[in-house]
């Protein structure tokens, strides 16, 4: 079985990405990594304009996406600089899907993981500095507080539940994902639960579980879609 990947590029600035500058070293190292170790890249890199302080990078997830659909891993050019990047660490950590960067080939999703902590490590550490910090100033009589406190508490517990919602509603964004390939292959006729799984397959799209499409599956897969659209 050929193993397969998904590349993810990033550059930092509209300049750098109109002009190529820096995709061009990214792209020959990730093509020359999945060379040398026999992977095929199964579909066009993704490539962002973005910068590295911002968490929201709709390409990467695109990336991941595509990673997780057709069994793949999400490769990388460079590793350097991720350890102060949280938002990037734990979107990789908690994508599900495989992680190699071509300049630390060995820095895999464990490594990842342990960056991770470092990074959620510094965090607590801030926040306890922090709290520290405040404790002093109280102690020395200066008044503290913010007046929109109590809101801001309550638009937390409100994120709180969001999250917990999202969780829930894992599988059917599986599934939703799903929709466009579907319904692109009832258009052309292949309608039947075995010819989608078949379909499926042959495309290198693989179950939620990493596994093959069966009748069954797919029944499941057409069933969520339905539900969703009621």
């Amino acid at each position: 079985m050929i193993d397969r990947a998904v590349a993810y590029y990033r550059v930092s600035t509209a300049r750098q990405g109109a002009s190529g500058l820096g995709l061009e070293a990214q792209r020959a190292a990730v093509e020359a990594l999945c060379e040398s170790r026999g992977w095929e890249l199964v579909a066009p890199p993704f490539q962002e304009v973005e910068s590295g302080k911002r968490g929201d990078r709709p390409e990467l997830l695109k990336a991941l996406e595509r990673a997780k659909l057709t069994g793949a891993r999400l490769v990388i050019a460079k590793l350097d600089r991720l350890s102060r990047d949280a938002a990037f660490l734990l979107m990789l950590q908690n994508s599900g899907a495989r992680f190699v960067a071509a300049d630390m080939p060995d820095a895999n999703d464990l490594t990842v993981g342990i960056m991770a902590l470092v990074a959620q490590q510094e965090r607590q550490a801030i926040s306890r500095r922090t709290k520290e910090a405040l404790a002093a100033a109280k102690a020395r009589g200066q008044r503290l507080g913010n007046p929109n406190g109590a809101a801001a508490f309550r638009r937390a517990a409100q994120g709180n539940c969001a999250a917990l919602e999202a969780v829930r509603a894992g599988a059917a964004d599986r599934a939703e994902s799903l929709r466009g390939t579907v319904q692109s292959l009832q258009g052309q006729g292949i309608t039947s639960l075995g010819g989608i799984a078949a379909a499926l397959n042959s495309q290198g799209i693989v179950t939620a579980r990493g596994g093959l499409w069966h009748a069954s599956s797919v029944r499941n897969l057409l069933s969520r879609l339905q539900g969703a659209q009621q």
